[in-house]
């Protein structure tokens, strides 16, 4: 954001970044505010087995994943879920199963902006696993993976990693 100098309403060089959350410039009074985005993450879990995904994009290309997204303008957290899990996955979700879990907050750096997100985190459990027809511009793999054998160094975003090292403990192996 402090890359931002232009004002979008005067046009003058004069847009300054308070470091937090509003730029603002000196010269027309303009404020525009960097308010906290929503995203869901879907913990879809057979048994003691979790679904990851492996980014195929930056940032942190490479790192393990959650399913999930940035919650649209006049979308709920759960249309999100619906809609990420089926643009990512091919995967028809039932909302009924949806298990809201909790929130944390997230830094998550794109093109050099920082965007303060509140994760959402519900868990979503299925009786078998099973194929998924993955968007390969965003997603290189699919993996499922233990609940005690999750490797949080692998875990892209710290809001995951602060989210399953309380998960793991959470039921027995």
């Amino acid at each position: 954001m402090k890359d931002l100098k232009f004002c979008p309403q005067c046009g003058n060089t004069t847009l300054n970044w308070d470091g937090v959350q509003k730029l603002s410039c000196s010269t027309c009074d303009y404020v525009l505010y960097h308010n906290t985005a929503a995203a869901v993450a879907v913990v879809i879990r057979h048994g003691n087995e979790i679904l990851f995904t492996r980014r195929n994009q930056e940032p942190q290309k490479g790192k393990l994943d959650l399913a999930g997204g940035f919650v649209d303008p006049k979308e709920s957290a759960e249309q999100t879920c619906e809609r990420e899990l089926f643009e990512e996955l091919k995967m028809k979700l039932d909302q009924s199963k949806l298990h809201y879990l909790c929130s944390l907050p997230n830094v998550y750096e794109y093109k050099n902006i920082s965007y303060n997100t509140l994760d959402l985190f519900y868990e979503y459990e299925v009786s078998e696993k099973f194929d998924l027809k993955l968007e390969l511009s965003e997603i290189s793999e699919s993996i499922w993976i233990n609940k005690a054998r999750i490797n949080l160094d692998d875990i892209a975003f710290d809001s995951q990693k602060i989210f399953f090292r309380a998960y793991k403990n959470l039921e027995p192996e």
